[in-house]
């Protein structure tokens, strides 16, 4: 029976920040996703693929009573690796976002059969179309897709080892991607009309001191919000990033980072069942 306990009344009502759909490397549609966000009793959510705003408009077409936030989760270069930036209530339709996210497709396809490259030439079975099977026609193929690959062809035993053999960034089978900055991606949520949010900032296990540093440099850049809120998290670093949000003038968001079968000890608004992101957090970024 579909639970509907958290439809209505404000003190009951949950939400759900960021959420992944088969648009990027989740692994259900962008309906499904809405259906199950509503069938788990949500009353918002944000679809916040990964690069693309591909999915919205599917999501935002479901004939249910939830509201879905156009978002994205764009990537951004930050010393040998990344950080991640949501965009919330982004114009989806904006030709300017489009394109980058066409761009950045383009740009992680090359990636995609360079490393396919690489590991075939490592006497792996594998080629680019291969991984297409898993990703689905209209998926976008990431490395969760590769390591999905390699542990149902028996080439590892499961997706941990799958990264650290193959497709961790100190392989070298792995290609790097080339990324946006950390001020461009905000410029860009800004121009399309969105709030720019710092993704899980202890994801990165930066140093204090340059944690601060970074927050600091994005709240010059326009940065809005950081995820305070998240699946991972203890209860000590939920307290430290709602700190960071106070310090830096900060709106606090949160959202479980569900993506299907991919991460399936993530659920989509209860985390690993230690989440319960309130609708008031909603309501703030809307002011």
């Amino acid at each position: 029976m579909t639970d509907k306990s958290n439809h209505s009344g404000n003190t009951n009502k949950r939400i759900d920040l960021h959420v992944h759909s088969s648009a990027s490397d989740g692994t259900l549609a962008p309906a499904q996703v809405v259906k199950l966000a509503y069938d788990k009793g949500l009353s918002a959510i944000a679809l916040t693929d990964h690069d693309t705003v591909m999915g919205v408009e599917e999501a935002m077409s479901v004939p249910l009573p939830i509201e879905v936030i156009p978002g994205i989760e764009l990537s951004a270069g930050y010393g040998d690796g990344d950080i991640h930036i949501l965009g919330l209530y982004v114009n989806y339709k904006s030709e300017k976002l489009i394109k980058i996210s066409e761009d950045v497709i383009k740009e992680r396809d090359w990636r995609n059969n360079k490393m396919a490259e690489n590991l075939a030439d490592a006497g792996i079975d594998i080629t680019v179309d291969k991984i297409r099977e898993i990703a689905g026609a209209d998926g976008v193929i990431t490395r969760a897709h590769f390591a999905r690959f390699l542990v149902e062809n028996n080439y590892v035993r499961d997706k941990s080892e799958a990264f650290s053999k193959y497709l961790a960034t100190d392989t070298p089978y792995f290609v790097k991607r080339r990324y946006l900055s950390p001020e461009e991606c905000i410029r860009v949520i800004l121009e399309c009309g969105g709030i720019p949010v710092l993704a899980h900032p202890m994801l990165y296990k930066l140093p204090q001191l340059e944690l601060e540093g970074l927050i600091s440099r994005l709240k010059s850049a326009g940065l809005a919000g950081i995820e305070a809120i998240y699946s991972t998290y203890t209860p000590e670093e939920e307290d430290y990033v709602r700190t960071l949000a106070v310090r830096f003038k900060l709106k606090i968001t949160g959202g479980s980072d569900f993506h299907g079968s991919n991460k399936p000890d993530i659920n989509i608004g209860s985390g690993r069942g230690n989440l319960s992101i309130p609708y008031s957090l909603l309501s703030q970024l809307q002011e």
